[in-house]
């Protein structure tokens, strides 16, 4: 385990600059096993931890977490798996003493886009938890510089890899059901703004500047453990990263609305807020009971007490179709995206769809469900794509696509023009009627935590 004793005696605690110039990797042999090193090691990277433990290709060499009791739990946590690996506070120390093919940024979402850049321009290949960016200009930033470097990304919207998922979204899209009349999707939450609170103890994490550098591009502000444990809430971390929040199961969601539509690799022309934004449950009828066809059933209890700022909104792409975020959290598919074609209805979540023509889902070419973890395919094909050097499944562009749409909505809810259409453009990824909306595509990102040039 690192000590903050020898951590302080041979790291150093700067946040600047790499040391070492890009490092050109060598593309991973088709037999070799391929060295990966997770950056930020909180709930989710427990998950995918363990999903990389069952892919035999794929080594953890190294892990790394500012906060030194994260780090040396997880570290402990590997070994108990028979896992012995390097433990860093410090990720650029990381990244210039391991030999590594790839980054796994599971970080908070306002690390994501720094950890991200920094191991592109090392020579490493990444895949990025969602959503991967806190603003949508940041998105297009973490694009130039994998398409410059020529890095093998992944987001993290690991229904792209899913089988099941894309046979239903074909259905959609070659017209099996006749033309698409509309599509709904969630009314999600979105995120709140942290108010000022008085500073609370700061424990020690292990390094001295560790809560500096956790909170990474966003404003210093003291320590508090609701900003520390609960950031997903506040919209200056993240775009609202809780179950059923606009970035939480958002990106997912609309990442399949994208798929369904074909429309990865561009966005909405125009968006329109339908009604005032409230705190509003996401489940107002609690007591509403799912049909035995709701997708959406399983995950209906995880979020009964979720509340937040909602109001149902409207988007219409270039070709006329046209999508309502108007669906409650017990009342849809909250990952993924209700169909609503000319000959038939198909809602499509993870790993789940229904359709009201049963005859296309009793085909032979219905690929069932998965039979493996849920992320697992995602990473293989990760890991495929750094041998082959081909885009992945869910590629840095489809994923800026997506978590553009969460932003998109979030900041039209800021702007709060109540059944104004706002014009949106999706080659230049700005407003073209609205400068106050505008201003929100990107922050200013505090001195030490600007992204590299390229």
């Amino acid at each position: 385990m690192v000590s903050r004793r020898n951590f302080l005696q041979t790291a150093a605690l700067s946040p600047l600059i790499l040391s070492s110039p890009v490092r050109g990797q060598t593309t991973p042999g088709p037999n070799s096993r391929i060295n990966i090193g997770i950056a930020g090691l909180g709930g989710r990277a427990q998950e995918i931890v363990a999903t990389c433990l069952g892919i035999p290709e794929l080594r953890i060499a190294a892990v790394c977490d500012c906060f030194g009791p994260r780090l040396n739990s997880s570290l402990k946590a590997l070994q108990d798996k028979g896992v012995n690996c390097a433990g860093y506070l410090d990720y650029q120390e990381m990244l210039d003493k391991e030999s590594l093919d790839g980054i796994m940024a599971i970080t908070t979402t306002h690390a994501r886009a720094w950890v991200s850049a920094l191991a592109m321009e090392a020579g490493l290949d990444v895949y990025l938890e969602k959503p991967m960016c806190l603003t949508i200009a940041e998105g297009r930033e973490l694009v130039e510089r994998a398409r410059h470097y020529k890095r093998v990304t992944q987001v993290g919207t690991q229904q792209r890899s899913m089988p099941l998922n894309n046979w239903a979204s074909d259905l959609v899209k070659n017209g099996a059901l006749g033309k698409l009349k509309a599509a709904y999707v969630p009314d999600f939450v979105s995120p709140l703004t942290w108010q000022p609170q008085p500073a609370e103890a700061m424990p020690d994490g292990g390094r001295e500047d560790w809560w500096d550098v956790w909170l990474n591009q966003t404003p210093f502000l003291p320590y508090h453990s609701d900003l520390h444990r609960g950031w997903p809430r506040w919209d200056a971390y993240d775009g609202g990263g809780i179950s059923f929040g606009v970035t939480g199961w958002g990106t997912h969601s609309y990442d399949q609305l994208q798929r369904g539509l074909g429309t990865d690799l561009t966005g909405p022309v125009e968006i329109t807020l339908e009604e005032e934004v409230k705190d509003r449950p996401a489940c107002p009828d609690r007591n509403r009971q799912p049909g035995e066809n709701e997708t959406g059933a399983p995950y209906y209890g995880m979020v009964l007490d979720t509340s937040g700022p909602r109001a149902r909104m409207s988007m219409r792409f270039a070709d006329g179709q046209t999508v309502h975020c108007n669906l409650d959290g017990n009342n849809g598919p909250g990952l993924g995206a209700v169909f609503e074609c000319e000959d038939g209805v198909l809602e499509v979540n993870r790993d789940r769809i229904y359709c009201s023509r049963p005859e296309l889902l009793a085909d032979s070419s219905n690929p069932g469900p998965l039979s493996v973890p849920e992320t697992q395919p995602h990473i293989e094909n990760w890991l495929s794509c750094m041998k082959s050097r081909e885009r992945c499944t869910a590629d840095i562009e489809i994923g800026q696509r997506s978590t553009t749409l969460c932003y998109i909505l979030n900041i039209v809810r800021k702007v709060g023009r109540v059944n104004e259409t706002l014009k949106w453009d999706p080659v230049a990824e700005r407003f073209t009627n609205c400068d106050e909306a505008n201003a929100y595509l990107a922050r200013e990102r505090r001195p030490a935590y600007e992204l590299p040039k390229i």
